[in-house]
């Protein structure tokens, strides 16, 4: 009675256990990796710097207005009287360039384009996070699968265990049968045991990347499947240099480096400035030994200059051809990514055909393994085989058991890599 209410209990422990458990799809994990992830916080507080940078204020279009206050006390002495003399002069000046070669709207195209910079490598940070939260997603599913297989052929180990213990009794078995069942079944059952810290390992790696608590448990919901699409390698070319974000930044650096360019020229244009400001200037006048006199004044000005420089030892002529030469050098990092990211696709395409094929003759092998795993089962309990054949056949279906499942996880990553590449991961 005692061991009834406490299988009870246990049972009703772990149903609940599993009802507390948190369902966590593969949108839902992307979803909480990118609101908890730390260098995602940090890499949108740059973009957020960025923005406020890109400004007109910051590049010099609007004029400089500062308020001056000066005082000073003199004290003269003089052979006839000596005097003090108090004087305050407050002022407001106002300077503004008005045109600097077209400076002004360059820096404010070059914030522009640094915004967007901003904004792409904050892309590819989520493009990076997103791949990692994938295949780790998929990979604690890869662990769960695996622990099936080797729970699978745990029990099976378990039951030839059992009939060897029970042929023995009967004299239908030896000692050496039972000897040789139980060797199967304690190196099957060190098995199952190494598989399940795997899996939690896995599941620790992913809570990790998400941000949470190591030891927070959930309860897998997708399915763990690939989605063998068909791809032709001229279309992922295409979308690889439409939609790569990493092309697309490096697109943007080279814009960055024609503005230098253009900021470069504009220091062989002349400066106009214009300013124009008001002071005033009040004074007290105290003789020794007679009453002060306060005097106020005021002074309006304004004026406007032109500048232009003839020499100043070819600094600027030699900033402007650095800056061309730093355009060229960018022009070939960019022929640079696109050739590596041609040839990266052209790899990842290659692998994921493979892998695809390897996935279906997976497939076909692991039918063919569970038919003869079923067959020699009968024919072991039969006496048609013995157990080490039995025990061979074991062995071949969980090597074919966990191929299909590598075959699996080998093409999820190929498909992703790909997608990736492509510029694809964010949408889908």
């Amino acid at each position: 009675m005692i061991k009834k209410i406490s299988l009870s209990l246990l049972l009703s422990c772990l149903f609940l256990s599993l009802i507390a458990q948190e369902e966590l799809s593969l949108s839902k994990a992307i979803q909480v990796g990118l609101e908890n992830n730390y260098e995602l916080k940090i890499i949108r507080k740059a973009e957020q710097i960025s923005e406020l940078n890109n400004s007109w204020g910051n590049v010099g279009r609007y004029p400089r207005i500062q308020f001056n206050l000066q005082g000073r006390g003199i004290k003269d002495y003089n052979e006839s009287n000596d005097f003090t003399r108090l004087s305050v002069i407050p002022s407001l000046d106002l300077n503004w360039t008005l045109f600097e070669g077209f400076a002004v709207q360059i820096r404010k195209d070059k914030f522009d384009d640094l915004e967007q910079l901003s904004k792409g490598n904050t892309l590819i940070a989520i493009e990076n996070r997103i791949e990692l939260i994938i295949l780790s997603y998929y990979k604690i599913l890869l662990e769960k699968e695996r622990l099936k297989v080797s729970e699978k052929i745990m029990n099976l180990s378990s039951d030839r265990y059992e009939r060897s213990k029970v042929g023995k009794e009967l004299g239908s078995a030896v000692t050496y049968d039972v000897l040789q069942s139980k060797n199967a079944w304690l190196e099957d059952r060190s098995s199952y045991l190494l598989q399940e810290v795997n899996f939690n390992n896995a599941v620790r790696d992913l809570n990790f990347l998400l941000g949470v608590k190591e030891s927070k448990t959930y309860k897998f919901s997708d399915e763990f499947l690939p989605v063998s699409d068909e791809y032709q390698l001229a279309n992922l070319l295409d979308k690889m240099l439409s939609n790569n974000n990493n092309l697309k930044n490096r697109y943007i650096q080279e814009m960055i480096l024609r503005r230098d360019v253009e900021l470069a020229k504009s220091n062989f244009y002349p400066k106009l400035n214009f300013g124009a400001g008001i002071q005033g200037n009040r004074v007290k006048l105290k003789p020794d030994g007679m009453s002060s006199s306060t005097t106020d004044s005021h002074n309006l000005y304004a004026n406007i200059s032109l500048s232009y420089l003839i020499f100043n030892g070819n600094s600027n002529r030699r900033a402007l051809q650095i800056a061309k030469i730093q355009e060229e050098i960018g022009k070939i990092e960019t022929e640079d990514l696109k050739h590596t990211l041609t040839n990266a696709l052209a790899q990842s395409y290659e692998l994921y055909q493979v892998r695809r094929e390897l996935y279906l003759l997976a497939e076909e092998n692991l039918e063919a393994a569970e038919l003869n795993l079923s067959i020699s089962k009968d024919k072991y309990e039969s006496g048609s085989i013995n157990s080490f054949n039995y025990r061979d056949v074991q062995i071949g279906y969980q090597n074919v058991a966990l191929s299909r499942l590598n075959a699996i996880f080998n093409l999820i990553q190929s498909r992703t890599s790909l997608v990736r590449l492509t510029g694809g991961i964010l949408n889908e």
